[in-house]
């Protein structure tokens, strides 16, 4: 199943680069997770562009807020579930999670529930906008699924509490797998494992000995490894030392924020999961800005490109890439650019110029 998942991706390679489509142009339907906050209306932004690019895709709207199952726990509504595992493909906006009141995150349920193992988040400069680093196009996947993030707490004593780091081999071969042949599929040079196995001899030491594993079965493609910390300081120095990026779960989530600074933060950074069972969920990763919902005030620049990436994954690339350039040629304008970008625009004047530019 993990094969095919990753031909798909590995199929949209083709379709960038020489403008043909390799599915069927029958619509496709898309479980659309609007979100919360301004989820809504950068999620009605992205659906009014692809309408305008006549996408040939169906959205099915559906609803994650949690609901009571029988036996108590808080869960994913079963129709969301149903959805995504029919459609096998999803858009979602950002969820909010309550702090410390002993909420499970959304996103997290998300993952675990659709088994969601490799994040896949690239950062390239974008052309027009301006930010102290240029040519930044860099790659950082993350293993989705287990490390800190794992959910296994407990109090040992009043006062001391453990949290446990789960690494194991079948996850971390799969993401390491999955990096080589994206590096492959993508004509990327590098792949660099980031870890801590210095310290973590045993939990990062595993997840070092699969990426070297499977660093063998790639010879084609330059393997580096390095420690967390030398990557983050050698990331604001230059980033273009970087190609593919591999790590595990809290390492990711860190590192991928810091890289999408480097090109103006995640209002314009885009984001996939790819899951074992088919299924793949594509998302913005920024919050869900309480303080402007309801405004017109959003960028919703992160999401669209995120859609793009949807598109590409399912073999439309080149209404992916078209909506793209679009996209970018909006945001090389500061008429038409966000307030989060510099400019005046609203969320609908940026959604309207993308629609022009689509045109």
């Amino acid at each position: 199943m993990a094969s095919r998942i990753l031909k798909s991706l590995f199929a949209t390679v083709k379709i960038s680069k020489t403008g043909t489509q390799l599915y069927s142009q029958d619509v496709r339907t898309v479980t659309l997770i609007p979100g919360d906050g301004i989820g809504p209306e950068i999620s009605a932004a992205v659906q009014k562009i692809f309408s305008s690019a006549k996408v040939p895709v169906e959205w099915e709207a559906v609803d994650v807020t949690p609901v009571k199952a029988p036996d108590g726990r808080m869960v994913i509504p079963q129709k969301a579930i149903d959805s995504v595992n029919k459609n096998k493909i999803g858009l979602k906006g950002p969820l909010a999670t309550p702090v410390g009141k002993g909420h499970q995150s959304l996103n997290l349920a998300l993952r675990k529930t659709f088994n969601l193992y490799a994040n896949v988040r690239p950062c390239r400069s974008i052309e027009g906008y301006k930010t102290p680093y240029d040519d930044v196009d860099l790659v950082t996947i993350r293993e989705n699924t287990e490390g800190e993030y794992s959910g296994i707490e407990h109090v040992i004593v009043d006062g001391v509490v453990q949290s446990i780091k789960l690494i194991t081999e079948v996850a971390s071969r799969r993401v390491a797998e999955f990096a080589f042949r994206y590096a492959v599929a993508n004509n990327r040079k590098s792949v660099t494992a980031v870890h801590k196995a210095n310290i973590m001899r045993m939990s990062d030491g595993l997840f070092l000995q699969c990426c070297r594993e499977a660093a063998e079965k790639f010879p084609e493609v330059q393997f580096d490894e390095m420690y967390l910390d030398t990557v983050c300081l050698h990331m604001v120095q230059d980033p273009k030392k970087y190609d593919v990026l591999v790590m595990p779960n809290l390492y990711g989530d860190i590192l991928s924020d810091l890289c999408a600074g480097l090109i103006g933060g995640l209002g314009v950074t885009p984001s996939g999961n790819i899951g074992e069972n088919g299924a793949a969920i594509f998302e913005s990763v920024h919050g869900t800005a309480p303080d402007i919902a309801g405004q017109d005030k959003a960028n919703p620049t992160a999401l669209l490109l995120s859609a793009c990436m949807m598109l590409k994954h399912m073999g439309l690339g080149t209404y992916g890439s078209k909506i793209e350039k679009a996209a970018f040629e909006a945001i090389k304008n500061k008429e038409t650019r966000t307030a989060d970008l510099g400019g005046k625009a609203t969320c609908s004047q940026f959604t309207d110029a993308v629609c022009r530019y689509v045109d």
